[in-house]
């Protein structure tokens, strides 16, 4: 009886051994999980771009071109001209003289001479005259006179520095409008040649050397006269410029 029952147990044992034998094959057995590096996202390489795109710029707006001045407007027919054969038409020209179809003034040291047309009178007008100077330097100045009579006129005067200016004398005391400036029209010295210009229309009144324009004044004191020329000697030399080809044309001051 104890042996059948010790028999018993060991079958069971057994049994239950090999059971759980059997149980352990069939399922996995847990091990360590070995570690998966992550993954590196390789950086992208930038891209060269040979010919970048620039920006279009907005058109802008057509300027239309700006037109040169006419400082010569309203210019018409020929009023005068002198060829400087008659010395009665012009003012006593005492040691100066006319010859050769040109009008001379001479001035000796430190003096001022003047001549004037006899009977022209104008008002709106452009007259131009070519002056030649023989002896000539420094400070020494011609010129012309505008809207004159004896005593009273303005005068546009160049000097043999290459320096303008603009007076009105009245009752021979002087007013300037322009004060002296240097040009690189005005010749320097002698001998040499220019052709001087004026433009006159009411109170304004244009001078130019060689046909280009150099300043303006604005006066409203002389309204017509005579036209003339002067020389002045400024220093211990003479002076002497001779004057031709004088053309006076009319202007219509509103063209």
């Amino acid at each position: 009886m104890k042996l059948t029952s010790l028999s018993y147990v060991l079958r069971f044992t057994f049994s239950t051994l090999l059971l759980a034998s059997c149980s352990a094959l069939g399922r996995p057995t847990l091990g360590t999980a070995t570690p998966v590096p992550p993954t590196v996202t390789p950086f992208l390489s930038p891209t060269v771009v040979w010919f970048p795109p620039t920006e279009t710029p907005t058109p802008s707006a057509l300027t239309a071109p700006t037109a040169t001045p006419d400082f010569l407007p309203g210019l018409g027919r020929t009023l005068f001209t002198d060829d400087f054969t008659d010395p009665a038409d012009w003012s006593d020209l005492g040691t100066d003289y006319i010859r050769d179809g040109r009008l001379i003034l001479a001035a000796s040291d430190g003096m001022y001479l003047t001549a004037l047309h006899n009977d022209l009178i104008v008002a709106d007008f452009y007259a131009e005259v070519t002056a030649r100077l023989s002896l000539c330097r420094g400070a020494d100045e011609y010129g012309l006179l505008v809207r004159a009579i004896p005593v009273s006129y303005y005068r546009f005067s160049v000097n043999c520095n290459g320096e303008l200016k603009a007076d009105r004398i009245t009752n021979s005391q002087r007013v300037p409008l322009k004060m002296p400036y240097p040009t690189l029209d005005a010749p320097r010295g002698s001998p040499s040649e220019v052709t001087l210009s004026i433009w006159a229309v009411g109170r304004e009144l244009r001078f130019f050397l060689n046909g280009h324009y150099q300043f303006s004044v604005d006066d409203p004191v002389f309204p017509s006269g005579s036209l003339g020329f002067f020389v002045r000697a400024a220093g211990d030399s003479p002076i002497t410029v001779s004057f031709s080809n004088l053309v006076i044309r009319a202007v219509n001051p509103n063209p």
